[in-house]
């Protein structure tokens, strides 16, 4: 059974009833699901998962203390904490998993502060472009069971993805990166004998290539461990196999041009996707150019200056 519908079935089994018998005047106050950390709030768990962090539990979001008192919200911990500490093979841990609790009761301001630096998920362009995308995708990842008032869906919904003049801005640094790394950095590194230089090379264009191919697919790129399984699953045709080929190919002279080859290839298909997005108007393989090209569209002069 995955996390997310082990989550909902305790939920339902086991925090429903608590909370209509023991806090009927919070019903229309709170949220409850199971997003953020985790691989079970992607869907990404497994057997292997199960060996740290996991268990049976959800998140109770509440609003301001101005709507539920201090008090409430601990008698509603106290509450939970006597929820059944086994289900379905799984226990509860008594302690917090590092970086805080993962379950229980959590304010809304404070899951989002932890993640976005803004306690109620108003962001400014700057804050956009440099949150790492795999906080903003904590926000919105896994599900909501309940909202009574809507609130943690609304924010859902407003974080949902990036504004578009900011992922026009994040797809030219990609490119200009890959230019720069792989397009030019490679070959010149193999050529002064510095194969660790040109695995770095290599990597940094990889990197870049993963990050943009989520860009151009509108999709917040997550923690390192799940990129290429995210990845797989974007439905981007063979970019993730090129990437994936080049990450873990052998860096040598004697394999420089089928590295070259990959390159390209994997240069050919970012330039057919920006076309096919309306954002390139270069005729060129230099994927600097194409990145300039992403830039012009950029409607905001600050963000269009941001770097």
């Amino acid at each position: 059974m995955k996390g997310l519908e082990l989550s909902y079935r305790y939920f339902i089994e086991f925090g429903e009833p608590m909370l209509k018998d023991e806090f009927p005047q919070l019903e229309q106050l709170i949220a409850c699901g199971l997003c953020g950390s985790g691989s079970e709030c992607l869907g990404f768990d497994d057997e292997i998962s199960r060996d740290h962090d996991m268990e049976p539990g959800f998140c109770i979001f509440l609003p301001g203390e101005d709507v539920v008192d201090r008090r409430t919200a601990f008698l509603l911990q106290r509450a939970y904490d006597r929820l059944p500490k086994e289900y379905e093979g799984l226990k509860r841990s008594l302690i917090a998993p590092e970086g805080g609790r993962r379950r229980g009761v959590i304010r809304i301001s404070d899951f989002l502060l932890g993640r976005t630096g803004s306690p109620d998920g108003s962001l400014t362009a700057e804050q956009w472009y440099r949150l790492p995308e795999q906080y903003l995708l904590e926000v919105v990842n896994g599900e909501i069971f309940c909202d009574g008032p809507g609130l943690m869906t609304g924010i859902r919904q407003k974080l949902s993805y990036l504004p578009e003049d900011i992922r026009l801005r994040k797809l030219s640094d990609c490119l200009i990166s890959m230019a720069q790394a792989g397009q030019y950095n490679f070959e010149r590194c193999l050529a002064h004998g510095e194969t660790e230089a040109a695995r770095y090379a290599l990597s940094e264009f990889c990197g870049s290539g993963v990050h943009a191919a989520f860009l151009l697919a509108r999709s917040y790129m997550p923690f390192y461990k799940w990129r290429f399984r995210a990845l797989r699953e974007l439905g981007l045709g063979d970019i993730a196999g090129i990437l994936s080929e080049l990450l873990l190919c052998p860096v040598s002279a004697a394999e420089e041009n089928r590295i070259l080859a990959m390159i390209g290839e994997a240069g050919e298909f970012f330039i057919g996707a920006l076309r096919m997005q309306g954002l390139t108007d270069a005729v060129c393989t230099e994927l600097d150019k194409h990145g300039r090209s992403v830039e012009e569209r950029i409607e905001d002069g600050f963000i269009r200056n941001l770097r």
